[in-house]
């Protein structure tokens, strides 16, 4: 009796373990891939080790351009949706606390939103990487990087890589 809870306890453990694998993974198995234009941030850290900190265009929208005439609250969800620009850039068409019917969107929490600025993130603020790559992405993001995202159609986003942009900075 007691070997058949233990053998159910490990089999708990490890299907949990694996929803949540895949749970995390799942962008890259339904989702679309998306271009995100970034702002540079300090890519390193000594707590956390070799890693970028991310900050993108769609991180910070004005009330003006976007025509919020909602007030959203700090940790509250939304949803942004995206256009694609003719630099195959995705830029934020328009923001909803309700998950658009159509077209491709991301999903975020309002990190703030005061004096006509709404502040997002959207979980794909960190990006690691081994040494090297991080000192080299260092770079990259001081003169002009894209991120290369996959959005699930619940709208979550895995940050898939960070590449020089071909347009150089704008």
């Amino acid at each position: 009796m007691k070997t058949k809870a233990l053998w159910a306890a490990i089999a708990f453990q490890f299907f949990i373990l694996t929803g949540m694998y895949a749970q995390a993974h799942w962008p890259v198995l339904v989702g679309v891939e998306v271009s995100l234009k970034t702002v540079p941030v300090d890519p390193r850290s000594l707590f956390r080790g070799n890693y970028a900190r991310m900050n993108y265009d769609i991180s910070r929208l004005s009330d003006e351009d976007l025509d919020l005439s909602m007030p959203l609250r700090k940790g509250e969800v939304v949803y942004v949706l995206l256009q694609e620009a003719q630099s195959g850039i995705h830029e934020a068409a328009s923001v909803s606390l309700e998950s658009p019917d159509e077209g491709l969107f991301i999903r975020g929490r309002v990190r703030s939103h005061h004096s006509g600025q709404l502040h997002i993130r959207y979980g794909i603020e960190a990006y690691f990487a081994p040494k090297e790559k991080a000192l080299a992405l260092e770079k990259t993001l001081r003169h002009s990087a894209k991120a290369e995202l996959m959005i699930a159609p619940s709208g979550k986003a895995l940050l898939i890589d960070v590449v020089p942009r071909q347009d150089g900075p704008k």
